[in-house]
């Protein structure tokens, strides 16, 4: 066993990880921005954000099931399949959160502008940290509380008076960030910590969807079918250019899905939180370029105390790295969970192992 700064091959190693992640972090920053500014525009042409969610849900899980079948077909090998009771037990919680947390988002955008949805959901930085302590993902250390303080009061004063207040909007920014710090501990603790065997993102976004599905679609019949049914012969006119929107959007959210999973994999959902951070800050500014939104003196203090505490937080992340020890089998291409061929144990008795960490 040999520590990871020492000898080339080591080094090499290092690099690879740095640059394989940069990457990942880039093609999420395109999608996940491209998806916002998108969505934003389509809803003010198509007014039901539930119905074109769960929309995306569908074809997601369409489209995850095609890439499974492919994979099986060239390679001649089955991807994971859960059995009833652990796809129940395991996913079904956060599977429905996720969909809530897409779901609320995406309403919440027909009430708040740009600046209110920003600086609200960049509050699931400290429900992740609550989830991630909770489940034992992350160590408690007085520099997580700094860095998230540090982080969110920056986006505080970021925003500052760069907005209108809705009460409707702004509960619904809320409440999907809570359900965003819960989604994705657990989603953290099922790719890396269980035995499942969904460290693959498409066998991830294969077994979620269903349930992601469940928790969105009742309120989008609820609150929009009769809409939906009022409107069917005004939206049927035009019908292939609404679904071809639609599909451009499922397919961007699809492979920045993909994308959000292969980080959760390879650093946490801390870490995944601050690079979201990052790129809200990236869409604010674009904002401030694009839309000529005004920015005073206190809104660039906190993209100061905002862009202080991300380098602080990869600052932290790189000494524990320093600290890690490699194994001889912890190579890119053993661990890399697209080309991951092996079918886990994904018998019943996994499934008590996530349970067990909230116990």
């Amino acid at each position: 066993m040999r520590r990871l700064s020492g000898g080339s091959s080591e080094r090499g190693l290092w690099w690879w990880v740095i640059g394989r992640n940069i990457l990942l972090v880039i093609v999420y920053y395109l999608l996940s921005i491209g998806l916002t500014f998108y969505q934003n525009h389509l809803l003010k042409e198509i007014k039901f954000p539930l119905s074109i969610v769960a929309c995306h849900l569908v074809i997601k899980f369409i489209l995850a099931s095609f890439v499974r079948l492919g994979y099986e077909v060239w390679w001649k090998k089955y991807r994971v399949q859960l059995s009833y009771l652990v796809w129940v037990k395991q996913l079904s919680l956060v599977g429905i959160s996720s969909g809530l947390d897409i779901g609320l988002s995406n309403w919440s955008q027909e009430f708040v502008t740009v600046s209110l949805y920003t600086m609200t959901k960049s509050t699931a930085v400290v429900f992740i940290l609550f989830f991630a302590i909770l489940l034992k993902l992350e160590e408690w250390h007085w520099s997580l509380a700094f860095i998230v303080s540090l982080i969110s009061g920056g986006l505080a004063m970021f925003t500052y008076k760069s907005t209108q207040f809705h009460l409707l909007g702004f509960c619904l920014v809320l409440a999907a960030s809570f359900l965003s710090g819960f989604r994705w501990s657990m989603a953290q603790l099922i790719m890396q910590k269980s035995k499942l065997g969904l460290q693959n993102p498409i066998d991830m976004i294969y077994h979620m969807q269903p349930w992601m599905i469940v928790g969105v679609l009742p309120f989008a019949i609820y609150f929009e079918g009769g809409d939906l049914l009022w409107r069917n012969a005004e939206i049927g006119t035009a019908s292939l250019a609404i679904w071809n929107a639609i599909l451009l959007g499922a397919l961007m959210a699809f492979f920045m899905e993909v994308a959000e999973y292969l980080l959760l994999i390879y650093t946490s959902s801390l870490s995944l939180a601050v690079a979201g951070i990052f790129k809200e800050i990236c869409t604010m500014i674009l904002a401030v370029i694009f839309n000529h939104d005004p920015m005073t003196l206190i809104n660039f203090l906190g993209l100061l105390f905002c862009l202080t505490g991300i380098l602080a937080h990869l600052a932290v992340k790189f000494q524990k790295s320093e600290e890690t020890e490699i194994t001889p089998g912890n190579k890119p291409d053993d661990d890399f969970p697209l080309i991951n061929n092996k079918r886990e144990d994904t018998g019943e008795s996994s499934g008590d192992e996530i349970w067990t960490r909230i116990n």
